[in-house]
């Protein structure tokens, strides 16, 4: 198995190379595509984690931002689908934010 290590040892040494002024269409069309895949892949799970959120909203007629306020504050109580629609907030802010890293870092 790979180990994240592993993984951003490989990427500093194609980035240490490409900082040499060394270039190949090989690893430029294998990154654009890996950065198109993973965008895709964030795009859905955001889309996924959105519609688990609206419909905490529609059930507690409140804006996922709101609740997560409220909840960090302990104002929502300690039932189960508060810690479920805390977690799935989380996790959308995590993974939005990981998408926009993405999308500003390469051009479509």
């Amino acid at each position: 198995m790979i180990t994240n290590g592993q993984t951003l040892t490989r990427i500093h040494s194609i980035e240490q190379l490409y900082q040499t002024g060394y270039r190949s269409n090989i690893v430029d069309h294998t990154i654009k595509k890996l950065v198109y895949i993973e965008r895709a892949r964030l795009e859905t799970e955001v889309s996924n984690l959105s519609t688990r959120l609206l419909n905490f909203e529609d059930q507690y007629h409140l804006p996922s931002k709101e609740f997560y306020h409220r909840f960090q504050a302990g104002e929502m109580g300690d039932e189960a689908d508060m810690f479920e629609w805390s977690a799935f907030y989380q996790m959308r802010l995590s993974t939005q934010k990981q998408l926009d890293t993405l999308r500003s870092s390469v051009s479509p």
